[in-house]
């Protein structure tokens, strides 16, 4: 490594590696000296090389060096790295003789089991990319969609599924646990020709779709190898470890705790109806914070490392796990490969969302596009090797969220987030909410992310989220139910000014949450109506 040195004795270090994600000083223009220099040393994630190109070769490694150690755990069935290679194999070719190549998409709809995972990697072995959604969850016309923009002509499930998905036209639906226990499955050939090539999409991650038709995100191996095989996205997974499978699959942070496992030789526990049963039976858990939220702590003391995504995590909760295992706080939406922001918490800490993880950036941007100042607040641009390969069959929407990368050059691609933020003193991202939580109230402008901090300093106080509910009127929601709403409103009054005080604070023993694990702010809009009406109507 090397480092640029200023005048004033700062030193902003440049990456020299093969990764050679170098910002260019020349394209931050009017920033000072020393702002260009934190802008470089701030948003460039250390240089650190994938220990495999692909994830299936990284499982294949194990399966050699290690075939009799436990792959997967699903209540009292488990797999060997062997066996779950075999199976694995005798699928692939079986893709394979039914017409399935290289760069081709298959359907996974159904929900956590063995099958699953062994549907994953033959589909990766062939260089094909899996579709997973959570049958029984998904609508039948998100999964129609799905069929038709991304022309699957094999869709993998579950037998319990078979009934409850629609008739897709031209598709081949195979029940995957009964093919794999009939006697022609297990004659399939093992081996065949297999793909390693490491820019071949691994998955295609479809949107929840609230606002319209999912989008379907193209995710490659290269993506994904970046975070679960370096630090801290591998998260000191080794071989003998347990790492619990506990999200939805359809959800991207899934593929964190699959492949997190099965690339460093780990026992994945795939997680049946009681969440805590699998939670404190394993050393690794990732999470969204509402998940982590329902969570026993007491029943999870020698749980080693949990990593939370996906959504705000409030403080309370990351000081009460961090006080005995390693807590991460990360950050990044599914364009950039499940998180590009990381930051290892120790009770006392400022909670931020760290910095960028190797072989990424993350820029402060402007409206305009030029950087923001350091501590200044902007919109956070992604760039490096998290960024995916676009939106399935949507180049207008590729075109507006994925662009060309001025400040690495050379070909390089960055995505807009959406999610405001500013640099710290010392390097650390501050996440400021959504830009669509960004809202005006009475004129002024109003981080709803900000109320929900404070509230959640406000002792007694586990979690809070703030919405807008009229034109001119926050409301917030929090948990425990023991939280009382005049306290916690002076306590909001004393701190942020008389535009950003909710008028109501509802309290709830528990937050409702989507499928893919995050608070279902529609839900809490439609209850708050339910219970208030609106300002204008009291009126």
């Amino acid at each position: 490594m090397t480092a640029l040195i200023s005048t004033d004795g700062y030193a902003a270090p440049l990456l020299a590696s093969k990764n050679n994600l170098v910002i260019k000083a020349e394209r931050l223009g009017f920033l000072s000296t020393r702002d260009k220099l934190k802008f470089m040393a701030f948003g460039t994630g250390p240089s650190e090389a994938p220990d495999f190109r692909t994830l299936h070769q990284a499982f294949e490694h194990y399966a050699r060096v290690t075939p009799n150690a436990t792959a997967l755990v699903h209540g009292r069935h488990s797999l060997s790295y062997q066996e779950l290679n075999d199976n694995a194999e005798r699928l692939a070719t079986w893709l394979q003789q039914n017409d399935v190549r290289e760069g081709d998409a298959v359907g996974l709809f159904l929900t956590r089991s063995i099958p699953m995972v062994v549907g994953m990697l033959a589909c990766l072995k062939i260089g094909a990319s899996y579709i997973p959604q959570h049958a029984g969850v998904a609508p039948a016309h998100q999964l129609e969609h799905i069929v038709d923009v991304a022309h699957v002509r094999v869709v993998l499930t579950l037998s319990e599924h078979e009934d409850s998905l629609p008739g897709f036209d031209k598709v081949d639906v195979i029940a995957l646990d009964t093919l794999m226990k009939s006697a022609t499955f297990k004659q399939t050939p093992i081996g065949g020709k297999r793909s390693h090539k490491p820019d071949n999409r691994c998955f295609v991650l479809f949107t929840s779709g609230t606002t319209g038709n999912p989008n379907g995100v193209q995710v490659t191996h290269k993506n994904v190898c970046n975070i679960v095989m370096t630090r801290p996205g591998n998260l000191g997974v080794k071989p003998g470890m347990r790492v619990g499978q506990l999200l939805s699959i359809a959800f991207d942070m899934s593929a964190w705790e699959i492949y997190v496992a099965l690339c460093h030789g780990a026992t994945l526990v795939i997680r049946e109806k009681v969440i805590e049963h699998t939670a404190c039976n394993v050393d690794v858990i990732i999470a969204t914070p509402s998940i982590l939220g329902q969570i026993p702590p007491e029943q999870c003391r020698e749980v080693k490392t949990v990593a939370v995504a996906g959504e705000p995590c409030p403080l309370p909760l990351a000081e009460t796990w961090g006080e005995f295992c390693d807590f991460y706080n990360a950050c990044g939406p599914t364009e950039t490969t499940i998180i590009n922001t990381a930051k290892l918490f120790r009770p006392g800490d400022t909670l931020t969302i760290g910095k960028p993880t190797p072989n990424n950036t993350v820029y402060i941007l402007r409206d305009d596009m030029t950087p923001c100042n350091i501590g200044e607040v902007g919109e956070m641009w992604a760039g490096g090797d998290c960024v995916t390969r676009g939106y399935l069959a949507n180049a207008t929407l590729s075109e507006a969220r994925y662009r060309p990368d001025p400040f690495l050059g050379d070909g390089h691609t960055m995505f807009r987030t959406r999610d405001l933020g500013r640099w710290t003193e010392t390097g650390e991202l501050e996440h400021l909410g959504r830009t669509d939580d960004q809202v005006k109230v009475k004129g002024f402008r109003v981080e709803l992310d900000a109320v929900s901090n404070i509230l959640e300093q406000l002792p007694g106080c586990d979690k809070a989220v703030t919405i807008k509910v009229d034109n001119n009127y926050l409301a917030a929601f929090v948990t425990p139910s023991t939280v009382d709403e005049r306290t916690a409103i002076e306590h909001v009054a004393a701190h942020l000014p008389y535009y950003a005080v909710p008028v109501r604070v509802m309290t709830l023993t528990s937050f409702p949450l989507t499928d893919r694990g995050k608070v279902d702010k529609a839900l809490l809009l439609e209850t708050y109506h339910l219970f208030h009406g609106s300002k204008e109507e009291q009126a």
